[in-house]
């Protein structure tokens, strides 16, 4: 069983490059990185560039799941005075020009709690943000944040891994809307290149169990991995169907 909520932008762009027979091009970039202004120049300027949608970095000082780059992101945005209330703005900014692509906020626990998780879904909501990210909170957690925010309207967006078998994908699919983070490697984001045909089988074994589309990442390393991920996922759509997501996860170096 899959969470669902109203049918919001993140399902309306999948819907529509499924009937146009499309994958998605999914985008990360860190909020704030390298500074306020630059970074929403950039938040701009990536559905012109071909996102259909975009990732949100949270800075955090604590980016557990990540490698260098996105380590080092959020590290020059922390320093030049990023925080949850400017990235919210920053979305409040985006979407004064952009009311379709859907933007979907990556990051950590902690500085949502801290924000308070209350008032933060409220201003997310009012900001503009579709799903939500959170790579620290487990299913065994959901009535931390899961459950608030699908009720607050907004997809709550979970990752399933390499290790994920057959016993714990239900769980990982509970309450999942929006699509499916498939984590392409085992490790921290750009740390390995992915076996294409492991990752082609991942994503038929998690199709076979939700109808939500299914994006793939963490396997991106250098600007040639970008390029070659848009060609290692065609296979990948062929098994998964139209509706999965190519994933680059693409910071500034």
């Amino acid at each position: 069983m899959n969470g669902r909520i109203e049918t919001g932008r993140i399902d309306r762009r999948f819907a529509a490059l499924n009937k146009q027979g499309s994958a998605a091009l999914v985008t990360f970039t860190m909020a704030g990185d390298p500074d306020y202004a630059t970074s929403l120049a950039i938040l701009k300027a990536l559905p012109k560039a071909g996102a259909d949608v975009i990732e949100l970095g949270m800075p955090f000082t604590d980016p557990m799941a990540d490698g260098p780059a996105i380590q080092a992101a959020g590290l020059r945005a922390l320093k030049a005075g990023q925080t949850l209330k400017k990235t919210l703005a920053a979305v409040r900014d985006f979407r004064a020009g952009d009311d379709a692509t859907p933007i979907v906020l990556m990051g950590y626990y902690n500085p949502i709690y801290i924000y308070g998780v209350e008032r933060f879904l409220a201003d997310a909501k009012t900001a503009g943000v579709d799903g939500l990210i959170v790579v620290d909170l487990p299913p065994e957690e959901d009535s931390e944040l899961c459950l608030p925010a699908m009720k607050a309207g907004l997809n709550f967006i979970r990752l399933a891994t390499p290790t994920t078998d057959e016993k714990r994908l239900p769980a990982v699919l509970t309450n999942t809307s929006g699509f499916v983070y498939y984590v392409s490697i085992t490790g921290i984001t750009g740390a390995a290149a992915p076996d294409t045909g492991k990752v082609a089988a991942a994503v038929a074994r998690i199709k076979r169990h939700t109808k939500l589309p299914v994006s793939v990442g963490f396997g991106v390393r250098t600007a040639a991995g970008s390029s070659l991920a848009r060609r290692w996922w065609k296979p990948c759509a062929k098994v998964s169907g139209p509706t999965a997501s190519r994933h680059l996860q693409a910071s500034r170096p």
